[in-house]
C-alpha cells in the first residue's frame, strides 16, 4: 500500500491524515499506432505520478493522488474505432465536482496531472478559480517538462519514439513486435499558416496520419525509456514538493 495513492488506501489511514495537495492524473483512451495499447496515456500518467509521489513522500511532502480519469478530449478522432471522447464541457463538469469536494474538505491545492496532448485545462481552471477563490488550481504536461532531443532521435507527439520507449520500459508485455510498428508519418495540412505556431485548427486524425501515430518509433528502446522516465519523475517530484510547501498567502514576492 502506498499511503499517497487514494485508490490503494483505506478509511483507517485516510481519516487521520491531512494533505496539502491533491493530484488528479488525467489521460485518454485512444489508438497509439499499431503497436501501443489504447491505455498508453493512462499507463504513463499513473506510472510517472506514482514514482514521482514516492520520491516526494519520502522527502516529507503530504499529498494525495486521486484515481486517474481515463478518458480525454478526442474530438478530432471521432471516426477511429473506440477512441473515447469527453467533450471539454464534460471535463469541466467533472473538475467542478472534484474541486467542490476538495474545497469543502479543506484541501485547497489541486494539480491536474495531464498525460494527453488533446487535453487543455487552462480555461477550465480560470473559470473554476473564480468559483472557488480559496483554491489554488494548476495543471502540468509531463511530456513538455524535459527537452526530448536530449533523449530521442526522432521527434513526434503520439506513439512516437518517446512514448514507445516509455511503454517498452513500463509495460513491454503490451507492445507489439517491431514488424507491426507503423512509421508514424504525419500528413501535413495544405494551409501554410496552419503549419506555423501562430494559428491552430484541430487535426482530423485519420487524415493527418496513416496509422494513428505521429513520429517514427523505429529507434525506440527500453533503455531510453528508463532514462527519460527517471529524469521526468525527479522533475515532477520537485513540482509536488514545491506545491506542498507553497504558502498560498505568500505566492508572490516584490522585487
Amino acid at each position: 500500500m502506498k499511503p499517497y495513492i487514494l485508490s490503494e488506501n483505506n478509511w483507517k489511514n485516510i481519516k487521520k491524515s491531512s494533505y496539502e495537495l491533491a493530484i488528479l492524473p488525467w489521460g485518454a483512451t485512444e489508438a497509439h499506432n499499431y503497436h501501443l495499447p489504447y491505455a498508453t496515456d493512462n499507463i504513463e500518467a499513473e506510472s510517472i505520478i506514482s514514482e514521482s509521489g514516492k520520491i516526494a513522500w519520502e522527502k516529507g511532502s503530504k499529498f494525495i493522488i486521486l484515481p486517474t480519469i481515463p478518458f480525454g478530449i478526442n474530438t478530432g478522432q471521432k471516426d477511429i474505432l473506440l477512441d473515447i471522447n469527453l467533450n471539454p464541457s464534460t471535463q469541466q463538469m467533472i473538475l467542478d465536482d472534484i474541486i467542490a469536494v476538495l474545497n469543502r474538505q479543506g484541501i485547497y491545492k489541486l494539480l491536474v496531472f495531464n498525460s494527453h496532448g488533446g487535453n487543455n485545462f487552462k480555461n477550465m481552471l480560470r473559470e473554476l478559480g473564480l468559483k472557488y477563490p480559496k483554491m489554488f488550481l494548476c495543471s502540468s504536461n509531463w511530456f513538455k517538462s524535459l527537452d526530448k532531443s536530449n533523449y530521442f532521435n526522432n521527434d513526434g507527439d503520439h506513439a512516437d519514439e518517446l512514448e514507445t520507449s516509455l511503454i517498452l520500459y513500463l509495460r513491454p508485455d503490451l507492445v507489439e513486435k517491431k514488424i507491426h510498428w507503423g512509421e508514424g508519418k504525419e500528413n501535413k495540412i495544405s494551409i501554410k499558416s496552419l503549419r506555423e505556431n501562430w494559428t491552430w485548427s484541430e487535426r482530423q486524425w485519420s487524415k493527418a496520419t496513416n496509422d494513428t501515430g505521429i513520429g517514427n518509433p523505429i529507434k525506440s528502446n527500453k533503455e531510453k525509456g528508463e532514462k527519460y522516465f527517471k529524469d521526468v519523475c525527479n522533475k515532477v517530484s520537485k513540482l509536488i514538493q514545491e506545491l506542498c510547501d507553497a504558502d498560498l498567502k505568500k505566492l508572490y514576492s516584490k522585487n
